[in-house]
C-alpha cells in the first residue's frame, strides 16, 4: 500500500501503446543461406532479446588479436530498424572474446559478419557456435 494507507494507482496502458508492443513480439526475422555452411538464426527463448548467429566456418582467433567471422547469413531487416551484434556473455566471461563493429544497417544484404576480438592469452580456435546475438 501507499504512504498514507490509500491503495497504489493501477498503470493503464493505452489502447495505441499495447497494439504497438503486439506487433513488435510478432516481429520475424527474414533471411537467407549464403552457402550450405551456414546456421540459420535462433531465438534461445521465446523471450530473448535477439536472434543467435553462428560461423559458419572455423576459425582461429590469436591472444590480442581480432578476426573477422563470417555466418553466410544475408538478413533483411524491417523498415526503420538497423541491426545490433552483442557478445555473448559466456564469451566474455570464460574466453575473452568480445565483438566489435555490431551494427548491420537497414539495406545491407551481404554476407553478416562479425568481428570478434581476443583479450586472453590463449588461442580461440573452431567453429564459435552462439557467438553473438
Amino acid at each position: 500500500m501507499a504512504a498514507g494507507g490509500a491503495a497504489p494507482e493501477a498503470q493503464v496502458v493505452s489502447p495505441s501503446k499495447r497494439a504497438r508492443a503486439t506487433e513488435a513480439g510478432d516481429m520475424r526475422l527474414r533471411f537467407a543461406r549464403l552457402s550450405e555452411h551456414a546456421t540459420a538464426p535462433t531465438k534461445g527463448s521465446a523471450r530473448a532479446a535477439g536472434y543467435d548467429l553462428y560461423s559458419a566456418y572455423d576459425y582461429t582467433v590469436p591472444p590480442m588479436e581480432k578476426v573477422l567471422v563470417k555466418t553466410d547469413i544475408q538478413i533483411a531487416l524491417p523498415s526503420g530498424c538497423y541491426g545490433r551484434v552483442a557478445p555473448r556473455s559466456g564469451l566474455a566471461a570464460k574466453h575473452f572474446i568480445d565483438v566489435g563493429a555490431g551494427v548491420i544497417d537497414e539495406d545491407y544484404r551481404g554476407n553478416v559478419g562479425v568481428v570478434l576480438f581476443n583479450f586472453g592469452k590463449e588461442k580461440f580456435e573452431g567453429r564459435i557456435q552462439r557467438m553473438h546475438q
